[in-house]
């Protein structure tokens, strides 16, 4: 990966808070965060580019909300596994207003870390298996690169094959 030459910036906020010791963050063009263009621009392979997606379900008149960490190569199962980890009757990607309104992050840069701490993470395994990704920072003008293990040790964090 060529993105460690532009890792400038140590995240204080992210690695100083040890929920991920590890993590760096690099500054990136904003126009450029969307994962293809970002992948293209940075020649990072998308095979080590991690997305985080909100996902809302409904049970009960209650709504439930995870983070569900996929590979940019990899499509999740929200029907299946992840409707089935929430124990609602059905789900859906959240929709852009409210997953920025409830993670106070910009839409195109969400990141795991500094969720609220009652969301579950749900991390599919081929995103562990990837070894170091490249995930977002909560903002569309920097992206953070760490063992992806790090990410299982975010408050709620659990490992599934959650993919396809």
């Amino acid at each position: 990966m060529r993105l460690t030459a532009h890792l400038d910036l140590v995240a204080e906020a992210v690695a100083g808070a040890g929920l991920v010791p590890e993590a760096l963050v690099a500054t990136i063009d904003p126009g450029l965060a969307d994962t293809a263009a970002f992948c293209d621009a940075y020649d990072v392979a998308p095979e080590n580019s991690a997305n985080c997606v909100v996902i809302a379900g409904r049970r009960g008149g209650e709504t439930r909300f995870a983070a569900v960490m996929v590979l940019a190569t990899m499509r999740a199962d929200v029907n299946g596994v992840i409707r089935r980890e929430l124990d609602v009757r059905k789900c859906s990607f959240a929709p852009m207003d409210e997953a920025v309104a409830l993670t106070g992050m910009e839409y195109g840069g969400i990141t795991p870390i500094g969720l609220p701490d009652d969301w579950p993470i749900l991390v599919d395994d081929a995103v562990v298996a990837a070894g170091e990704v490249v995930i977002g920072s909560g903002l569309r003008a920097s992206k953070i690169l760490l063992p992806a293990t790090e990410l299982l040790g975010l408050p709620n964090a659990r490992q599934l094959r959650l993919a396809s």
